[in-house]
């Protein structure tokens, strides 16, 4: 009796279009980098000049630090809205103990902020088990309302020069903030390329249910995911403080849109399980490079907002067509 090769085939097919699904994500968000990054070194004289690429990369920090922990929550499956809130709170936080303690109580307290609400948000989800999008909404208007409570609506005055050089001062021509969002991006992509804390990320995103028959701790492993994305969130808000030498309860207003955005436009799938830092960086730079060039050639804010809008619309319209095609 001849074996039947129709399974065979079909498992090649799925085989050859995972590895051309990779490809698009991989290749696409290079492409089209590297095709906005040529348009504008010809269309303007100004955008390839070192002060004007620093300052796109300086610009992109604080949004390119809370993209790349968000990148975490989306690849296990979860979803952050509270990182605006957070990173508010954080900044008011480090402003008060800096004050209080010195430079190193304020980065801690700023840091201690993001931990916490990151861990709420995690154990919410998981161990109550409500939803993410919930949770995180809710939580942002709770930190939202905390960060208004303890200012009264004021800023918070930093008068220590230590802290305020973090987001200020500068290394060899690079300003911190610059080297601190490149190192985060080092340490995040080895931690979710290299260890085995990425892989169970990966596995809990894609296929939660198979992931705990294997004896992966979806539940410890999403937790920890929300954590990162909070940290991420309050060292965003401490740079932000530290730039200011103030607090303010109203900064970060929309943060957690642009941030998922460039999670989105980076390759990373919204319903989990694919991704990678990497991408999501291209994505903040791809973002920032719009808004840098329509600035540049001075194209109304209203137009910029319909092609970014479009750019995120397309690349969640690719992953939902990419996915019914692999299933």
């Amino acid at each position: 009796m001849i074996a039947s090769t129709e399974p065979t085939r079909t498992a090649d097919s799925r085989s050859r279009w995972s590895h051309r699904r990779s490809a698009l994500r991989d290749y696409g968000i290079v492409i089209s980098f590297l095709v906005i990054f040529g348009f504008l070194s010809i269309a303007s004289d100004v955008f390839l000049s070192t002060r004007n690429l620093l300052n796109i990369l300086e610009q992109s920090a604080a949004v390119g630090t809370v993209a790349v922990g968000g990148t975490f929550v989306l690849i296990a499956g979860g979803f952050d809205l509270s990182v605006g809130a957070i990173f508010a709170l954080s900044g008011i936080a480090a402003a008060h103990a800096t004050n209080v303690g010195g430079p190193v109580a304020g980065v801690a307290a700023g840091l201690s902020v993001g931990l916490l609400v990151g861990l709420m948000n995690g154990l919410l989800t998981t161990v109550g088990r409500i939803n993410p999008f919930i949770t995180t909404l809710a939580t942002a208007i709770i930190v939202r309302g905390v960060a208004l409570a303890v200012t009264g609506g004021f800023l918070v005055p930093i008068a220590d020069p230590a802290f305020t050089a973090i987001g200020r001062g500068s290394l060899g021509g690079l300003k911190w903030s610059i080297i601190i969002f490149a190192a985060f991006v080092i340490v995040a992509g080895l931690l979710l390329w290299r260890t085995v804390f990425g892989r169970q990320a990966y596995a809990s995103g894609g296929n939660p249910e198979a992931a705990r028959l294997s004896g992966v701790p979806v539940g410890r492993v999403r937790t920890v995911t929300f954590a990162i994305s909070g940290i991420s969130a309050s060292l965003a808000g401490i740079i932000l403080a530290a730039r200011a030498a103030s607090g303010q309860a109203d900064v970060g207003v929309g943060l957690e849109f642009q941030a998922i955005a460039a999670i989105v436009v980076g390759g990373t799938s919204i319903f989990g399980g694919e991704g990678a830092v990497w991408r999501t960086v291209l994505g903040v730079l791809l973002l920032a490079l719009i808004g840098n060039g329509f600035n540049l050639l001075a194209v109304p804010p209203t137009f910029q907002q319909i092609f970014q809008g479009s750019i995120i619309l397309l690349a969640v319209g690719l992953d939902v067509w990419a996915r019914r095609r692999a299933q």
